[in-house]
């Protein structure tokens, strides 16, 4: 198997990454992936970075025997805490791309000065990534952020686009260090489900920047810049592996993915 025909690897503490599994499907339907969604551990939110690189260096090696061609950090606390760990896993042949590098560059590029808000979990805010990137990359920007740790679990239960999720929602957005943002960066790949809702509570007065879809690009960029993009015209193939199966599990993949798929598991703690 050539270089460009081999797999991308994606991974997540759960299944909140499919949503940029979804957005690379859609943008680049020629390139089959390997998706693991780490079950057993999640939320990452809540561990500790030693653990949470634990886990990552362990998931990166079992995507590497998949011979996997790049591999993509799909959340935020991994990206915050793990980029560097899975990086020396993979070596300078195998390409690594967090969810938050993409972002950070998207917004200091499209953004010259003003404030721009954040949301994600508590991993993810308090470890500052955001705040720090954005605002190295463009100094007259001010990132401000605010966690948000019951829409995950909202999400994952498929409480969204309904009452109860947008008082929710709207309650996290109301917090006073939010007035007057030019933009808001969904820190989670969750997130994106809440788009709508989030654009509801600003009156699609700003932008909110969906992750995915950018993170998405970033993989495109990559690919190319390293002439290893598959060029066929056949479809991709798509495999997906958790580390703990539950049958609910799965059924929320669907939420995730938009359409139903077969999940494998994969204990690779034993």
């Amino acid at each position: 198997m050539t270089t460009s025909a081999r797999p991308i690897g994606i991974f997540d503490s759960g299944i909140g990454g499919l949503t940029v599994a979804n957005a690379i499907k859609n943008l680049l339907p020629n390139e089959s992936f390997i998706y693991f969604g780490d079950t057993a551990h999640l939320p990452y939110g809540d561990k500790s970075p030693e653990s949470i690189r634990h886990y990552a260096a362990r998931i990166a090696s079992f995507l590497i025997e998949k011979k996997c061609k790049a591999i993509v950090i799909a959340c935020n606390t991994a990206s915050a805490h793990a980029f560097k760990t899975v990086q020396d896993v993979c070596g300078p042949k195998i390409p690594v791309i967090n969810v938050v590098d993409p972002v950070a560059r998207y917004t200091s590029e499209n953004y010259r000065e003003g404030k721009i808000g954040v949301i994600g979990t508590k991993g993810t805010i308090q470890s500052r990534i955001y705040v720090n990137r954005i605002e190295k990359l463009n100094k007259k920007l001010k990132v401000l952020s605010n966690a948000t740790p019951l829409l995950a679990p909202m999400i994952e239960e498929g409480y969204f686009n309904n009452s109860i999720s947008q008082t929710i929602i709207n309650s996290y957005l109301s917090k006073p260090s939010f007035k007057g943002i030019d933009a808001l960066i969904l820190g989670c790949t969750h997130y994106p489900l809440i788009k709508k809702e989030v654009e509801v509570f600003y009156k699609k007065k700003i932008e909110i920047i969906d992750s995915a879809k950018v993170v998405a690009q970033a993989v495109q960029q990559e690919l190319q810049e390293k002439k290893i993009i598959n060029t066929t015209s056949e479809n991709g193939d798509y495999q997906f592996f958790i580390s703990d199966f539950t049958e609910s599990f799965e059924k929320s993949t669907k939420i995730f993915f938009k359409e139903k798929i077969e999940l494998k598991e994969a204990r690779i703690w034993d």
